[in-house]
C-alpha cells in the first residue's frame, strides 16, 4: 500500500511523513475536484487502469481508492 500512499501524497502535494489512511474527499484543502482528478489520474497511470466513471465518483477516501483497485484486481499489499 505504500505506492498507493505515495499517490495520495505526491498528488495533494503532502510531505513525506503525512499520514494519509484516513484522509477523506475534502477533508484537506487539497483534495478538491482538481486534486481528485490529478489523483485518478495518477492511479490509473501507475497501475495502468481506466476506472469507470461510478468508481472515480465513489472515491472519496484512501480505504475506498485500495478497495476499488482490488476491484481492479490490482495487488495492493
Amino acid at each position: 500500500m505504500d505506492k498507493i500512499r505515495n499517490l495520495f501524497r505526491e498528488s495533494f502535494d503532502l510531505d513525506a511523513a503525512s499520514r494519509v489512511d484516513d484522509l477523506a474527499y475534502r477533508g484537506i484543502p487539497a483534495w478538491d475536484s482538481v486534486g481528485h482528478m490529478r489523483l485518478v489520474a495518477a492511479l490509473e497511470s501507475e497501475f495502468d487502469v481506466m476506472l469507470d466513471t461510478d468508481d472515480v465518483l465513489d472515491l472519496g477516501s484512501f480505504a475506498k481508492a485500495v478497495e476499488i483497485l482490488k476491484k481492479y484486481g490490482i495487488e495492493v499489499d
